[in-house]
C-alpha cells in the first residue's frame, strides 16, 4: 500500500477560545493516530501547536518541506486564520483538505466559543482568492464515518497527484503506424504535466534481452513462475523468451528511472524475437509495473492515476472497447491480446496464442466480474481529460485473450464520449471504485473530469462527506 505523509497545521483565530481549539486539535491527533495516517506536527514550532501567525507559518512551510509531506490537512480548531492557511497552501502547492468539527451548544449565556464552520465558509473563499485548489470535508464529528471516510480517500487523492507529477514512462518503439489513435504530444505532455517519456529503440531492447539470458538467474526465476502461475501451451525456448522479455523491460526501467512503460508490441517485435510481448506485460502489469500495448502513452498514465487511486493495492488492466454485447443493450466486451494481470483472473491463465496473430506468448482469461472503475487519459487541442465512471463484470460469451463483459448505466450514452472525444478505443479498468477519487484529483492536476454517468451531485457528496 502506498504511503502518504499528511503537513498537519489545525487553525484558530484569536477572539475565539484558544483553549477549545487547542482540545479540538489534540482530539484530532489522536484520531489520526488511531487511523495510522502518518502525518508532520506543528506542535513543535508553534507554542500551542496552532497555526494562527505569520512567525510560525514561515517556520512550519519550512518543516512540511524537508519532511517531504503530499499534503496539507487544516482542521479548524475553532474560526482559524485564513490567510495563513491560503499563504502557507500557496507556497506548498498540494492537495488541501479543510474540516472543522461541529460545534456544541452555545452556553447558558449564549456564548459561542469556536465558531468552526464560519470560518471553513471564510476559508474557502481566501483559498479561492488565491487560486488555490482544495477539498473541503463537511462540518461533522471526529466519532462520525464521515470523517474517517473523507481523510481516507484524501490520502488517495493525494497518492493520485504525487503519482501524476512524476510520471517517467519507458517507451519501447514507436507506436506501430496504423495506430494513428494513439499518438501523443511530447512536448506538450511534459511542458504541461511533467509527464517524461524515455524512448528507447527495438534493438535495445533485444540487447538486453540476450544479456538477461547469459545472465540467467532472473530469467530462471520467471520462467519457473510462469510454470506455477499459468498453463504453459507454448515451448521451452519461447518460454524463454517471454521470462527474457520480461527481465529485460524491468531492467530497463530501472535504468532509466519509469513507474510505467509502453511497447510497439507489433509487428517488428515479433519478427525480432519470435513471441508476442503480452505474457511478459501481464507479468510486470502484477508487479505494479503498469505496461501497456501499441505504445499507448496516453494509456500508460492512465493506468498509474488508477492504481494510485487504489493506493497501489489493486492490480489494473489495460484494455479494448470492441464489441457491444450480444444480448445486453448495456453491454460491452473489454478484451486485449493477453497483458492483464493475473491477480485480475477469475481462473488460472494461460500463456498461449492470441486472437490476430501467429506468434504465441499471449494470456487467455477472463476477469473477475464485480465493480469496476473504468477510465481514460486523453487529450485533443491542448484539452485534456478524464472519462472515467463505474460498470460491473456480467456474464458473456467466451473470447480469446484477456477479456470482460462489462454493463454499464447507458452504453450509448458512453459510445459517444468515446467517439466524439477525445477519447479512444482503449481504456483502463480496476477493481475498485476510485471515481470519487480522480475526480477530486483532477482539480489539482490540470485535467478536466468527464463522469460518463449522469452521477455528478452524487460524486461530489461522497467527496463532501455528505453520504
Amino acid at each position: 500500500m502506498a504511503k502518504i505523509k499528511l503537513g498537519f497545521a489545525p487553525t484558530r483565530r484569536s477572539i475565539f477560545s484558544a483553549p477549545a481549539a487547542v482540545e479540538y486539535a489534540n482530539y484530532t491527533r489522536e484520531k489520526l493516530k488511531s487511523m495510522g495516517v502518518e502525518f508532520v506536527d506543528i506542535d513543535d514550532i508553534s507554542e500551542d501547536g496552532l497555526l494562527h501567525n505569520d512567525e510560525d507559518r514561515i517556520k512550519i512551510e519550512a518543516k512540511f518541506k524537508a519532511e517531504g509531506v503530499d499534503g496539507l490537512f487544516f482542521p479548524h480548531g475553532n474560526f482559524g486564520t485564513e490567510y495563513e492557511v491560503a499563504r502557507l497552501a500557496k507556497s506548498m502547492d498540494l492537495p488541501v483538505l479543510i474540516w472543522g468539527p461541529r460545534d456544541e451548544r452555545p452556553d447558558e449565556n449564549g456564548i459561542r466559543l469556536r465558531d468552526s464552520q464560519c470560518g471553513i465558509f471564510a476559508t474557502g473563499k481566501v483559498l479561492r482568492r488565491f487560486k488555490i485548489p482544495f477539498t473541503y470535508l463537511t462540518n461533522c464529528n471526529l466519532e462520525d464515518a464521515a470523517f474517517e471516510e473523507g481523510i481516507n480517500r484524501f490520502l488517495r487523492v493525494c497518492n493520485v497527484v504525487k503519482t501524476f507529477r512524476n510520471i517517467r514512462i519507458l517507451q519501447i518503439g514507436p507506436r506501430p503506424f496504423d495506430f494513428w489513435s494513439t499518438m501523443c504530444n511530447e512536448g506538450e505532455l511534459l511542458e504541461r504535466f511533467n509527464v517524461q517519456l524515455a524512448p528507447i529503440p527495438l534493438p535495445e531492447l533485444t540487447a538486453e534481452m540476450k544479456a538477461a539470458k547469459e545472465e540467467g538467474k532472473k530469467v530462471a526465476e520467471t520462467i519457473a513462475y510462469c510454470k506455477e502461475k499459468f498453463n504453459i501451451q507454448i515451448n521451452d525456448e519461447q518460454l524463454e523468451n517471454v521470462a527474457a522479455l520480461k527481465v529485460a523491460m524491468k531492467n530497463l526501467a530501472e535504468k532509466y528511472g519509469c513507474n510505467a512503460g509502453a511497447i510497439q508490441c507489433w509487428n517488428a517485435l515479433q519478427s525480432e524475437i519470435g513471441i508476442m510481448p503480452c505474457a511478459a506485460n501481464s507479468l510486470l502489469n502484477e508487479e505494479g509495473f503498469p505496461l501497456v500495448c501499441e505504445t499507448d502513452i496516453h494509456g500508460a498514465i492512465t493506468a498509474l492515476m488508477v492504481e494510485a487511486a487504489g493506493m497501489d493495492e489493486t492490480r489494473s488492466f489495460f484494455a479494448d472497447w470492441t464489441v457491444r454485447h450480444p444480448d445486453n443493450d448495456n453491454g460491452e466486451l473489454l478484451q486485449h491480446c493477453g497483458p492483464w494481470p493475473i491477480s485480475c483472473a477469475s481462473c488460472k491463465p494461460t500463456i498461449g496464442y492470441p486472437l490476430a496473430f501467429d506468434h504465441p506468448g499471449a494470456v487467455e482469461a477472463e476477469a473477475k466480474h464485480g465493480l469496476l472503475t473504468l477510465a481514460r487519459f486523453d487529450g485533443d487541442d491542448g484539452n485534456y481529460s478524464l472519462l472515467l465512471g463505474n460498470a460491473k463484470g456480467i456474464d458473456g460469451p467466451y473470447t480469446k485473450g484477456t477479456y470482460l463483459w462489462v454493463e454499464v448505466e447507458n452504453w450509448p450514452r458512453l459510445e459517444a464520449k468515446i467517439v466524439e472525444g477525445p477519447y479512444i478505443h482503449h481504456c483502463v479498468g480496476i477493481h475498485q471504485d476510485v471515481v470519487p477519487v480522480l475526480y477530486e484529483a483532477c482539480k489539482y492536476i490540470g485535467v478536466t473530469p468527464d463522469l460518463y454517468d449522469d452521477v455528478e451531485q452524487d460524486v461530489l457528496d461522497m467527496i463532501h462527506g455528505i453520504k
